[in-house]
């Protein structure tokens, strides 16, 4: 198991995500952003865009999904 958090991902928060794999922590990722934006959190607000609108621009978010795999994969196990 691996630890990416919300800041490593493009959020404005330190909120660890754990997961076995990059999907998983991103998954975590995107639920959190939803959860914390319909909470009232502004300062996630850029964030959940950035995810929304990723693949609007299919290269653009193959680039960023694929730097976020790579990222994942350097970091140490927990």
């Amino acid at each position: 198991m691996k630890t990416m958090t919300c800041r490593q991902l493009g959020g404005a928060c330190d909120l660890p995500h754990h997961g076995e794999t990059a999907d998983e922590v991103i998954k975590a990722q995107d639920k959190h952003l939803k959860e914390v934006v319909a909470a009232g959190d502004e300062a996630h607000v850029s964030a959940l865009n950035d995810m929304k609108g990723r693949w609007k621009n299919p290269i653009k978010g193959m680039s960023w999904y694929k730097n976020t795999k790579r990222d994942f994969a350097a970091l140490p196990e927990d």
